[in-house]
């Protein structure tokens, strides 16, 4: 029996289904400390347990995105907010190749505010 996070990759139809899984691999691959969650009915990636991005399909263009949980700290222009407060999306075409370029630097600025200290903490002070 499939997990229900393997069903939600699976009954997409291509070209979304190969661009989703390109992106659970890569995300998965970025770093030793990303693992996979289902959460709200959805693919999330988890930094040392802490949400990190998910991997959803917009319902009105049916074309994949990348939602990045701490978004709204993180200035690129690929990177929209719309109605959200705390999350940016980065909207992708499946028709197309995979910016993997983008998807790295956004990936790294993403995970530099989960491994940089919260102001006021100790390891911020010896800087």
């Amino acid at each position: 029996m499939l997990r229900e996070i393997d069903t939600f990759f699976l009954e997409k139809n291509e070209p979304v289904k190969g661009c989703l899984l390109f992106l659970r691999e890569f995300i998965l691959a970025y770093d030793k400390n990303i693992t996979e969650a289902w959460k709200y009915k959805m693919p999330f990636y988890c930094y040392k347990g802490k949400m990190f991005c998910y991997l959803w399909v917009d319902k009105k263009t049916k074309q994949p995105y990348i939602g990045i949980v701490e978004g709204r700290k993180i200035e690129h222009p690929l990177l929209i907010i719309e109605k959200r407060s705390r999350m940016k999306i980065m909207k992708l075409d499946a028709g197309e190749d995979v910016p993997v370029k983008t998807i790295d630097t956004i990936l790294k600025m993403a995970l530099d505010i989960y491994k940089s200290p919260a102001p006021g903490t100790y390891r911020d002070t010896l800087n």
